[in-house]
Protein backbone atom coordinates (compact mmCIF):
# COMPACT_ATOMS: atom_id res chain seq x y z
CA UNK A 1 0.00 0.00 0.00
CA UNK A 2 1.71 2.93 -1.29
CA UNK A 3 2.81 5.53 1.76
CA UNK A 4 2.04 3.33 4.34
CA UNK A 5 4.94 1.09 4.80
CA UNK A 6 7.04 4.27 5.27
CA UNK A 7 4.51 5.98 8.10
CA UNK A 8 4.80 2.94 9.89
CA UNK A 9 8.57 2.14 10.54
CA UNK A 10 9.81 2.05 13.74
CA UNK A 11 11.85 4.05 15.78
CA UNK A 12 15.48 3.36 14.00
CA UNK A 13 13.99 4.73 10.76
CA UNK A 14 13.01 8.15 12.44
CA UNK A 15 16.53 8.35 13.64
CA UNK A 16 17.69 7.73 10.15
CA UNK A 17 15.58 10.31 8.18
CA UNK A 18 16.72 12.84 11.30
CA UNK A 19 20.14 12.72 9.60
CA UNK A 20 17.99 14.29 6.13
CA UNK A 21 16.25 16.94 8.20
CA UNK A 22 17.56 19.49 5.80
CA UNK A 23 15.33 17.82 3.00
CA UNK A 24 12.07 17.56 5.07
CA UNK A 25 10.59 20.69 3.78
CA UNK A 26 10.26 21.49 7.65
CA UNK A 27 11.81 24.14 10.23
CA UNK A 28 13.47 22.85 13.24
CA UNK A 29 10.92 23.17 15.54
CA UNK A 30 8.29 21.43 13.51
CA UNK A 31 10.46 18.42 12.42
CA UNK A 32 10.91 18.21 16.33
CA UNK A 33 7.30 17.81 16.57
CA UNK A 34 6.83 15.29 14.32
CA UNK A 35 9.20 13.32 15.41
CA UNK A 36 7.86 13.46 19.41
CA UNK A 37 4.43 12.61 17.69
CA UNK A 38 6.54 9.46 15.80
CA UNK A 39 7.90 8.73 19.72
CA UNK A 40 4.82 9.38 21.53
CA UNK A 41 6.62 12.13 23.83
CA UNK A 42 3.58 14.51 24.81
CA UNK A 43 6.51 16.53 27.16
CA UNK A 44 8.34 17.76 24.20
CA UNK A 45 4.93 18.18 21.83
CA UNK A 46 3.36 20.51 24.90
CA UNK A 47 6.79 22.35 24.95
CA UNK A 48 7.08 22.96 21.49
CA UNK A 49 2.94 24.32 21.14
CA UNK A 50 3.47 26.27 23.78
CA UNK A 51 6.89 27.80 21.46
CA UNK A 52 3.48 28.42 18.74
CA UNK A 53 4.78 25.51 16.27
CA UNK A 54 2.48 24.69 13.41
CA UNK A 55 0.72 21.67 14.44
CA UNK A 56 -0.31 21.12 11.05
CA UNK A 57 3.12 21.25 9.44
CA UNK A 58 3.45 18.76 6.65
CA UNK A 59 6.74 17.43 5.28
CA UNK A 60 7.57 16.66 1.44
CA UNK A 61 5.29 13.85 1.70
CA UNK A 62 2.70 15.91 3.02
CA UNK A 63 2.43 14.58 6.30
CA UNK A 64 1.47 15.72 9.76
CA UNK A 65 2.26 14.52 13.06
CA UNK A 66 -1.33 13.29 13.37
CA UNK A 67 -0.65 10.58 10.59
CA UNK A 68 2.52 9.57 12.07
CA UNK A 69 0.56 9.47 15.74
CA UNK A 70 -2.33 7.71 14.12
CA UNK A 71 -0.14 5.37 11.96
CA UNK A 72 2.07 4.11 15.16
CA UNK A 73 -1.45 4.18 17.60
CA UNK A 74 -0.25 6.31 20.09
CA UNK A 75 -3.59 7.15 21.75
CA UNK A 76 -2.34 9.98 23.87
CA UNK A 77 -0.89 11.72 21.25
CA UNK A 78 -3.93 11.77 19.35
CA UNK A 79 -5.95 13.34 22.16
CA UNK A 80 -3.60 16.19 22.20
CA UNK A 81 -3.56 16.90 18.64
CA UNK A 82 -7.51 16.75 18.91
CA UNK A 83 -7.61 19.03 21.30
CA UNK A 84 -5.43 21.36 19.80
CA UNK A 85 -7.49 21.55 16.85
CA UNK A 86 -5.44 19.61 14.46
CA UNK A 87 -6.75 19.10 11.20
CA UNK A 88 -8.50 15.91 10.30
CA UNK A 89 -8.66 16.23 6.69
CA UNK A 90 -5.27 16.80 5.20
CA UNK A 91 -4.38 14.09 2.96
CA UNK A 92 -0.45 13.23 2.08
CA UNK A 93 0.93 12.55 -1.46
CA UNK A 94 -0.95 9.34 -1.69
CA UNK A 95 -4.25 10.69 -0.86
CA UNK A 96 -4.34 9.08 2.91
CA UNK A 97 -5.95 11.15 5.77
CA UNK A 98 -5.78 10.38 9.13
CA UNK A 99 -9.16 7.93 9.32
CA UNK A 100 -7.34 5.48 6.10
CA UNK A 101 -4.82 4.92 8.62
CA UNK A 102 -6.73 4.43 11.61
CA UNK A 103 -8.79 1.57 9.54
CA UNK A 104 -5.33 -0.15 8.47
CA UNK A 105 -4.27 -0.25 11.93
CA UNK A 106 -7.51 -1.41 13.10
CA UNK A 107 -7.65 1.15 16.54
CA UNK A 108 -11.43 1.21 16.92
CA UNK A 109 -10.52 3.82 20.23
CA UNK A 110 -9.12 5.94 17.94
CA UNK A 111 -11.51 5.91 14.83
CA UNK A 112 -14.02 6.75 17.46
CA UNK A 113 -12.59 9.59 18.52
CA UNK A 114 -11.45 10.58 14.76
CA UNK A 115 -14.95 10.07 13.77
CA UNK A 116 -16.88 11.85 16.97
CA UNK A 117 -14.24 14.78 15.57
CA UNK A 118 -15.56 15.22 11.84
CA UNK A 119 -13.13 13.66 10.31
CA UNK A 120 -14.71 12.16 6.38
CA UNK A 121 -15.85 8.92 6.88
CA UNK A 122 -15.96 8.73 3.38
CA UNK A 123 -12.61 10.13 1.96
CA UNK A 124 -10.74 8.44 -0.48
CA UNK A 125 -7.01 7.94 -1.23
CA UNK A 126 -5.70 8.45 -5.00
CA UNK A 127 -6.32 4.69 -5.13
CA UNK A 128 -10.15 4.90 -4.33
CA UNK A 129 -9.65 3.19 -0.99
CA UNK A 130 -12.08 4.02 1.84
CA UNK A 131 -12.15 3.05 5.65
CA UNK A 132 -13.63 -0.16 4.40
CA UNK A 133 -11.23 -1.03 1.96
CA UNK A 134 -8.29 -0.18 4.40
CA UNK A 135 -9.64 -2.05 7.41
CA UNK A 136 -10.65 -5.21 5.11
CA UNK A 137 -7.15 -5.50 3.51
CA UNK A 138 -5.46 -4.92 7.00
CA UNK A 139 -8.14 -7.84 8.88
CA UNK A 140 -9.39 -4.85 10.70
CA UNK A 141 -12.74 -6.92 11.39
CA UNK A 142 -14.07 -4.32 14.01
CA UNK A 143 -13.43 -1.26 12.16
CA UNK A 144 -15.68 -2.88 9.52
CA UNK A 145 -18.07 -3.94 12.17
CA UNK A 146 -18.09 -0.38 13.51
CA UNK A 147 -18.81 1.22 9.93
CA UNK A 148 -21.48 -0.56 8.67
CA UNK A 149 -23.43 -2.30 11.71
CA UNK A 150 -22.76 1.12 14.04
CA UNK A 151 -23.00 3.62 11.43
CA UNK A 152 -24.78 1.90 8.78
CA UNK A 153 -22.58 3.08 6.20
CA UNK A 154 -23.32 0.36 3.69
CA UNK A 155 -22.70 3.04 0.14
CA UNK A 156 -18.36 2.53 1.45
CA UNK A 157 -19.41 -1.25 0.28
CA UNK A 158 -18.28 -0.29 -3.53
CA UNK A 159 -14.93 -1.00 -5.50
CA UNK A 160 -11.91 0.84 -5.86
CA UNK A 161 -9.92 2.12 -8.71
CA UNK A 162 -8.87 -1.34 -9.38
CA UNK A 163 -12.48 -2.64 -9.13
CA UNK A 164 -12.28 -4.51 -5.50
CA UNK A 165 -14.63 -4.37 -3.22
CA UNK A 166 -13.44 -5.05 0.17
CA UNK A 167 -14.43 -8.60 -0.01
CA UNK A 168 -11.39 -8.93 -2.57
CA UNK A 169 -9.36 -7.51 -0.49
CA UNK A 170 -9.85 -9.52 2.22
CA UNK A 171 -9.99 -12.34 0.25
CA UNK A 172 -6.84 -11.38 -1.91
CA UNK A 173 -4.58 -11.09 1.27
CA UNK A 174 -5.85 -14.63 3.06
CA UNK A 175 -7.74 -12.61 5.43
CA UNK A 176 -10.23 -15.64 7.39
CA UNK A 177 -11.88 -13.28 10.55
CA UNK A 178 -12.69 -10.98 7.61
CA UNK A 179 -14.08 -13.02 4.67
CA UNK A 180 -16.44 -14.66 7.21
CA UNK A 181 -17.51 -11.92 8.72
CA UNK A 182 -17.93 -9.69 5.67
CA UNK A 183 -19.95 -13.84 4.72
CA UNK A 184 -22.33 -13.09 7.81
CA UNK A 185 -23.04 -9.95 6.92
CA UNK A 186 -23.94 -10.87 3.13
CA UNK A 187 -21.31 -8.81 1.83
CA UNK A 188 -20.01 -12.19 0.17
CA UNK A 189 -19.77 -11.08 -3.75
CA UNK A 190 -18.82 -13.24 -7.21
CA UNK A 191 -18.11 -9.50 -9.15
CA UNK A 192 -15.15 -9.24 -10.92
CA UNK A 193 -12.24 -6.19 -10.55
CA UNK A 194 -10.75 -4.61 -13.66
CA UNK A 195 -8.32 -7.19 -14.41
CA UNK A 196 -11.58 -10.36 -14.49
CA UNK A 197 -10.24 -11.87 -11.09
CA UNK A 198 -13.11 -13.09 -8.52
CA UNK A 199 -12.37 -13.51 -4.70
CA UNK A 200 -11.47 -17.12 -5.40
CA UNK A 201 -8.53 -15.87 -8.35
CA UNK A 202 -7.49 -13.72 -5.71
CA UNK A 203 -7.26 -16.41 -2.79
CA UNK A 204 -5.88 -19.01 -5.22
CA UNK A 205 -3.37 -16.77 -6.44
CA UNK A 206 -1.70 -16.10 -3.39
CA UNK A 207 -1.74 -19.25 -1.27
CA UNK A 208 -4.77 -19.07 0.86
CA UNK A 209 -5.94 -22.16 1.00
CA UNK A 210 -8.18 -21.32 3.91
CA UNK A 211 -10.14 -18.68 2.31
CA UNK A 212 -10.21 -20.82 -0.87
CA UNK A 213 -11.75 -23.62 0.87
CA UNK A 214 -14.76 -20.77 2.44
CA UNK A 215 -15.00 -19.24 -0.75
CA UNK A 216 -15.91 -22.94 -2.75
CA UNK A 217 -18.99 -23.00 -0.07
CA UNK A 218 -19.96 -20.15 -1.63
CA UNK A 219 -19.18 -20.65 -5.32
CA UNK A 220 -20.84 -22.02 -8.19
CA UNK A 221 -18.33 -21.53 -11.53
CA UNK A 222 -15.32 -21.51 -10.21
CA UNK A 223 -13.80 -22.45 -13.97
CA UNK A 224 -14.21 -18.48 -14.82
CA UNK A 225 -11.10 -16.55 -16.74
CA UNK A 226 -9.93 -13.71 -15.62
CA UNK A 227 -9.06 -11.46 -18.96
CA UNK A 228 -5.55 -13.12 -19.04
CA UNK A 229 -7.59 -16.53 -19.69
CA UNK A 230 -6.42 -17.80 -15.88
CA UNK A 231 -8.63 -20.16 -13.85
CA UNK A 232 -8.43 -20.05 -9.87
CA UNK A 233 -7.10 -23.41 -10.80
CA UNK A 234 -4.58 -22.29 -13.24
CA UNK A 235 -3.99 -19.12 -10.59
CA UNK A 236 -2.78 -21.43 -7.94
CA UNK A 237 -1.17 -24.04 -9.96
CA UNK A 238 1.29 -20.90 -11.67
CA UNK A 239 2.24 -19.73 -7.81
CA UNK A 240 2.86 -23.25 -6.87
CA UNK A 241 0.02 -23.35 -4.32
CA UNK A 242 -0.43 -27.24 -4.00
CA UNK A 243 -3.31 -27.44 -1.22
CA UNK A 244 -5.58 -24.45 -3.35
CA UNK A 245 -4.90 -26.61 -6.30
CA UNK A 246 -6.11 -29.58 -4.56
CA UNK A 247 -8.74 -28.06 -3.05
CA UNK A 248 -10.26 -26.37 -6.53
CA UNK A 249 -10.15 -29.86 -8.19
CA UNK A 250 -12.30 -31.10 -5.20
CA UNK A 251 -14.41 -29.01 -6.46
CA UNK A 252 -14.11 -29.76 -10.11
CA UNK A 253 -11.84 -27.24 -11.70
CA UNK A 254 -11.48 -28.90 -14.83
CA UNK A 255 -7.57 -29.70 -14.61
CA UNK A 256 -6.90 -29.99 -18.43
CA UNK A 257 -8.51 -26.24 -19.68
CA UNK A 258 -6.29 -24.13 -21.23
CA UNK A 259 -5.86 -20.51 -20.56
CA UNK A 260 -8.15 -18.62 -23.59
CA UNK A 261 -6.36 -15.87 -25.29
CA UNK A 262 -6.08 -12.60 -24.06
CA UNK A 263 -8.38 -9.89 -26.32
CA UNK A 264 -5.26 -7.53 -25.27
CA UNK A 265 -2.70 -9.59 -25.93
CA UNK A 266 -3.62 -12.35 -28.51
CA UNK A 267 0.09 -13.12 -29.52
CA UNK A 268 0.69 -13.45 -25.50
CA UNK A 269 3.06 -16.12 -25.28
CA UNK A 270 0.35 -17.09 -22.34
CA UNK A 271 -2.37 -18.01 -24.21
CA UNK A 272 -3.18 -21.71 -24.25
CA UNK A 273 -1.22 -22.85 -21.28
CA UNK A 274 -2.37 -25.64 -19.15
CA UNK A 275 -1.87 -25.95 -16.13
CA UNK A 276 0.70 -28.79 -16.21
CA UNK A 277 2.89 -26.41 -18.58
CA UNK A 278 3.04 -23.83 -16.34
CA UNK A 279 4.13 -25.45 -13.35
CA UNK A 280 6.90 -26.73 -15.49
CA UNK A 281 7.85 -23.44 -17.02
CA UNK A 282 7.87 -22.14 -12.76
CA UNK A 283 10.13 -25.60 -11.27
CA UNK A 284 6.87 -26.86 -9.47
CA UNK A 285 8.45 -30.27 -9.25
CA UNK A 286 5.51 -31.12 -6.68
CA UNK A 287 3.08 -29.73 -8.51
CA UNK A 288 4.20 -31.79 -11.50
CA UNK A 289 4.23 -34.87 -9.79
CA UNK A 290 0.56 -33.70 -8.07
CA UNK A 291 -0.81 -33.15 -11.67
CA UNK A 292 0.55 -36.59 -12.49
CA UNK A 293 -0.76 -38.14 -10.36
CA UNK A 294 -4.43 -37.12 -11.19
CA UNK A 295 -3.56 -38.20 -14.30
CA UNK A 296 -3.52 -34.39 -16.66
CA UNK A 297 -3.35 -35.41 -19.95
CA UNK A 298 -0.08 -35.53 -21.36
CA UNK A 299 -0.62 -34.83 -24.67
CA UNK A 300 -1.01 -31.58 -25.99
CA UNK A 301 -3.91 -29.52 -28.01
CA UNK A 302 -3.17 -28.64 -31.18
CA UNK A 303 -3.61 -25.44 -30.46
CA UNK A 304 -0.67 -25.18 -27.88
CA UNK A 305 3.17 -25.12 -29.44
CA UNK A 306 5.10 -27.44 -27.23
CA UNK A 307 4.54 -30.73 -25.03
CA UNK A 308 5.33 -31.01 -21.52
CA UNK A 309 8.39 -32.59 -21.54
CA UNK A 310 9.48 -29.81 -24.77
CA UNK A 311 9.24 -27.54 -21.60
CA UNK A 312 10.93 -29.38 -19.08
CA UNK A 313 14.13 -29.63 -21.16
CA UNK A 314 14.06 -25.69 -22.73
CA UNK A 315 13.62 -24.97 -18.58
CA UNK A 316 16.40 -27.45 -17.72
CA UNK A 317 14.01 -28.89 -15.27
CA UNK A 318 16.04 -32.72 -14.85
CA UNK A 319 13.83 -33.97 -11.96
CA UNK A 320 10.26 -33.06 -14.18
CA UNK A 321 11.81 -34.59 -17.65
CA UNK A 322 12.01 -38.14 -15.07
CA UNK A 323 8.63 -37.59 -13.75
CA UNK A 324 7.41 -37.00 -17.25
CA UNK A 325 9.35 -39.93 -18.72
CA UNK A 326 8.15 -42.10 -15.72
CA UNK A 327 4.40 -41.43 -16.52
CA UNK A 328 4.84 -42.71 -20.25
CA UNK A 329 4.85 -38.88 -21.55
CA UNK A 330 5.82 -39.35 -25.71
CA UNK A 331 9.40 -38.98 -25.33
CA UNK A 332 9.30 -38.47 -29.19
CA UNK A 333 6.43 -35.82 -29.22
CA UNK A 334 6.76 -32.44 -31.86
CA UNK A 335 6.47 -28.91 -31.09
CA UNK A 336 5.55 -26.62 -33.82
CA UNK A 337 9.23 -26.53 -35.47
CA UNK A 338 9.00 -30.31 -35.84
CA UNK A 339 11.63 -30.51 -32.93
CA UNK A 340 11.74 -33.45 -30.73
CA UNK A 341 13.05 -32.96 -26.55
CA UNK A 342 16.07 -34.45 -28.30
CA UNK A 343 16.57 -31.59 -30.44
CA UNK A 344 16.15 -29.38 -28.17
CA UNK A 345 18.50 -30.57 -25.52
CA UNK A 346 20.91 -30.91 -28.56
CA UNK A 347 20.84 -27.42 -29.41
CA UNK A 348 21.54 -26.55 -25.46
CA UNK A 349 24.03 -28.58 -24.94
CA UNK A 350 22.83 -29.92 -21.58
CA UNK A 351 24.64 -33.40 -21.41
CA UNK A 352 22.19 -34.51 -18.16
CA UNK A 353 19.16 -33.68 -20.10
CA UNK A 354 20.82 -35.27 -23.24
CA UNK A 355 21.76 -38.92 -21.55
CA UNK A 356 18.09 -39.21 -19.59
CA UNK A 357 16.67 -38.84 -23.48
CA UNK A 358 18.93 -41.24 -25.03
CA UNK A 359 18.96 -43.99 -22.48
CA UNK A 360 14.95 -43.80 -22.63
CA UNK A 361 15.27 -44.65 -25.96
CA UNK A 362 14.21 -41.83 -27.74
CA UNK A 363 14.14 -42.07 -31.83
CA UNK A 364 17.39 -40.53 -33.74
CA UNK A 365 16.10 -40.42 -37.02
CA UNK A 366 13.90 -37.99 -36.52
CA UNK A 367 14.20 -34.77 -38.80
CA UNK A 368 12.90 -31.05 -37.52
CA UNK A 369 11.42 -28.99 -40.40
CA UNK A 370 14.81 -28.20 -41.82
CA UNK A 371 15.00 -31.53 -42.01
CA UNK A 372 18.26 -31.87 -39.27
CA UNK A 373 18.35 -34.96 -36.67
CA UNK A 374 19.48 -33.99 -33.11
CA UNK A 375 22.91 -35.11 -34.07
CA UNK A 376 22.89 -32.39 -36.81
CA UNK A 377 21.69 -29.56 -34.15
CA UNK A 378 24.19 -30.81 -31.49
CA UNK A 379 27.25 -30.93 -34.45
CA UNK A 380 26.16 -27.22 -35.91
CA UNK A 381 26.16 -25.99 -32.48
CA UNK A 382 29.64 -26.88 -31.68
CA UNK A 383 28.40 -29.14 -28.66
CA UNK A 384 31.38 -32.02 -29.29
CA UNK A 385 30.25 -34.17 -25.58
CA UNK A 386 26.81 -33.74 -27.16
CA UNK A 387 27.69 -34.92 -30.79
CA UNK A 388 29.63 -38.08 -29.40
CA UNK A 389 26.83 -39.28 -26.99
CA UNK A 390 24.37 -38.96 -29.91
CA UNK A 391 26.39 -41.29 -31.87
CA UNK A 392 26.86 -43.96 -28.85
CA UNK A 393 23.86 -44.21 -28.99
CA UNK A 394 23.24 -44.47 -32.43
CA UNK A 395 25.73 -47.28 -32.83
CA UNK A 396 24.59 -49.27 -29.52
CA UNK A 397 21.00 -49.10 -30.68
CA UNK A 398 21.74 -50.69 -34.18
CA UNK A 399 23.54 -53.07 -32.45
CA UNK A 400 20.72 -54.33 -30.18
CA UNK A 401 18.68 -54.81 -33.19
CA UNK A 402 21.31 -56.42 -35.08
CA UNK A 403 21.08 -58.62 -31.91
CA UNK A 404 18.02 -58.86 -30.51
CA UNK A 405 18.99 -61.36 -28.01
CA UNK A 406 21.25 -59.08 -26.22
CA UNK A 407 18.34 -56.74 -25.37
CA UNK A 408 16.63 -58.75 -22.91
CA UNK A 409 20.41 -59.97 -21.11
CA UNK A 410 19.88 -57.36 -18.16
CA UNK A 411 23.34 -55.86 -18.88
CA UNK A 412 22.72 -51.63 -19.23
CA UNK A 413 21.97 -51.54 -15.98
CA UNK A 414 25.48 -49.87 -16.42
CA UNK A 415 24.20 -47.80 -19.35
CA UNK A 416 25.66 -44.59 -19.81
CA UNK A 417 26.89 -42.31 -23.29
CA UNK A 418 28.56 -40.16 -20.86
CA UNK A 419 32.72 -39.42 -21.74
CA UNK A 420 33.64 -42.36 -20.17
CA UNK A 421 36.64 -41.01 -16.97
CA UNK A 422 36.69 -44.77 -15.27
CA UNK A 423 40.43 -45.74 -14.04
CA UNK A 424 39.36 -49.22 -15.69
CA UNK A 425 39.40 -48.21 -19.21
CA UNK A 426 42.09 -45.74 -18.26
CA UNK A 427 44.88 -48.06 -19.92
CA UNK A 428 43.09 -48.35 -23.25
CA UNK A 429 41.60 -45.21 -23.71
CA UNK A 430 45.73 -43.52 -23.28
CA UNK A 431 46.25 -46.31 -26.04
CA UNK A 432 43.78 -44.93 -27.98
CA UNK A 433 45.19 -41.17 -27.81
CA UNK A 434 48.28 -41.45 -28.79
CA UNK A 435 46.81 -43.90 -31.66
CA UNK A 436 44.92 -40.79 -32.87
CA UNK A 437 47.29 -37.91 -32.04
CA UNK A 438 50.91 -40.03 -32.81
CA UNK A 439 50.56 -42.36 -35.19
CA UNK A 440 46.91 -41.59 -37.02
CA UNK A 441 47.59 -39.41 -40.32
CA UNK A 442 45.05 -36.96 -41.52
CA UNK A 443 42.00 -39.03 -43.55
CA UNK A 444 43.10 -42.28 -41.77
CA UNK A 445 40.70 -41.76 -38.46
CA UNK A 446 38.20 -41.72 -41.18
CA UNK A 447 39.12 -44.99 -43.14
CA UNK A 448 38.82 -46.75 -39.56
CA UNK A 449 35.74 -45.00 -39.23
CA UNK A 450 34.22 -46.33 -42.09
CA UNK A 451 35.44 -49.68 -41.58
CA UNK A 452 33.60 -49.61 -37.90
CA UNK A 453 30.53 -48.53 -39.90
CA UNK A 454 30.13 -45.12 -38.95
CA UNK A 455 27.84 -43.50 -40.70
CA UNK A 456 28.61 -40.71 -43.14
CA UNK A 457 26.45 -37.98 -40.62
CA UNK A 458 28.47 -39.32 -38.36
CA UNK A 459 31.84 -38.56 -39.24
CA UNK A 460 30.69 -35.15 -40.99
CA UNK A 461 29.07 -34.79 -37.40
CA UNK A 462 32.60 -35.15 -35.69
CA UNK A 463 34.40 -33.16 -38.21
CA UNK A 464 32.52 -30.10 -37.26
CA UNK A 465 34.44 -29.41 -34.91
CA UNK A 466 37.33 -27.46 -36.46
CA UNK A 467 40.22 -25.83 -34.37
CA UNK A 468 42.70 -26.29 -36.63
CA UNK A 469 45.03 -28.11 -38.97
CA UNK A 470 45.51 -30.74 -36.78
CA UNK A 471 41.84 -30.89 -35.71
CA UNK A 472 42.06 -34.39 -37.21
CA UNK A 473 43.81 -35.74 -34.19
CA UNK A 474 40.95 -34.73 -32.06
CA UNK A 475 38.21 -36.14 -34.48
CA UNK A 476 40.37 -39.36 -34.64
CA UNK A 477 40.53 -39.44 -30.68
CA UNK A 478 36.67 -38.61 -30.61
CA UNK A 479 36.07 -41.66 -32.84
CA UNK A 480 38.15 -43.59 -31.26
CA UNK A 481 36.54 -43.53 -27.92
CA UNK A 482 32.77 -43.67 -29.57
CA UNK A 483 33.94 -47.25 -30.96
CA UNK A 484 35.40 -48.11 -27.43
CA UNK A 485 32.24 -47.41 -25.91
CA UNK A 486 30.51 -50.15 -28.23
CA UNK A 487 33.01 -52.77 -27.82
CA UNK A 488 32.77 -52.24 -24.02
CA UNK A 489 29.00 -52.93 -24.02
CA UNK A 490 29.45 -55.39 -26.14
CA UNK A 491 31.33 -57.21 -23.97
CA UNK A 492 34.26 -57.75 -25.96
CA UNK A 493 38.25 -57.47 -25.66
CA UNK A 494 39.04 -53.93 -26.83
CA UNK A 495 42.88 -54.71 -26.90
CA UNK A 496 42.37 -58.09 -29.14
CA UNK A 497 39.65 -56.04 -31.18
CA UNK A 498 41.54 -53.15 -32.30
CA UNK A 499 44.51 -55.17 -32.97
CA UNK A 500 42.56 -57.42 -35.13
CA UNK A 501 40.53 -54.96 -36.70
CA UNK A 502 43.73 -52.29 -37.40
CA UNK A 503 45.27 -55.30 -39.24
CA UNK A 504 42.35 -56.19 -40.92
CA UNK A 505 42.03 -52.53 -42.46
CA UNK A 506 45.58 -52.14 -43.67
CA UNK A 507 47.36 -51.01 -40.99
CA UNK A 508 49.48 -53.74 -39.44
CA UNK A 509 52.37 -51.67 -38.14
CA UNK A 510 50.22 -49.95 -36.24
CA UNK A 511 48.14 -52.87 -34.82
CA UNK A 512 51.80 -53.98 -33.30
CA UNK A 513 52.83 -50.66 -32.04
CA UNK A 514 48.96 -50.73 -29.81
CA UNK A 515 49.76 -54.22 -28.62
CA UNK A 516 52.90 -53.75 -27.52
CA UNK A 517 52.14 -50.82 -25.49
CA UNK A 518 49.37 -52.17 -23.72
CA UNK A 519 49.18 -54.23 -20.77
CA UNK A 520 48.87 -58.34 -21.93
CA UNK A 521 46.69 -58.97 -18.18
CA UNK A 522 43.87 -56.17 -19.76
CA UNK A 523 41.20 -58.02 -19.42
CA UNK A 524 37.71 -56.48 -20.53
CA UNK A 525 35.31 -58.15 -19.02
CA UNK A 526 36.39 -55.44 -15.97
CA UNK A 527 36.02 -52.64 -17.83
CA UNK A 528 32.91 -50.49 -17.44
CA UNK A 529 31.50 -47.48 -19.13
CA UNK A 530 30.68 -45.02 -16.57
Amino acid sequence: MKGLSRLLLGEGEAVRGAAAACHDGLLPDERQFQYAAKMNNLETMEKLFKKNVNINAVDTLKRTAFHFAVARSHVSVVDFLLHHKARLDMADQHGLTVIHLAAWTGNLSIMRKLVKAGADQKAENEEGMNVLHFAAQNNSVNIVDYFLQDLHLNDLNKPDGNGKKPFLLASEKGHVDMVNSLITMKLFTSEKDKEGNTALHLAAKNGHSEVVEILLEQWEEINYFNQNGETPFYLAVEGGHEKCAELLLEAGSDINILTQVCIQCPSSTQNNNSALQIAIQNGHLSLVTFLIDKNIDLVPKPEQKSSPLHLAVINNHLPVVKSLLDASHDINSLNHRQETPLHLAADLGNVELVEVLLKAGCNLKIMDKHGKTALAVASRSSHALVVDMIIKAERYYAMKQENPARSNDGSDFSLSFKQDHSTQTQQIRSSLWNLAYSQLKPQEWKKLALFWKFTDEQIKAIEEQWTGRKSYKEHGNRMLLIWLHGILLAHQNPVKHIYEDLVEAGFRTLAEKIRAASSTDMDSRKCLVS
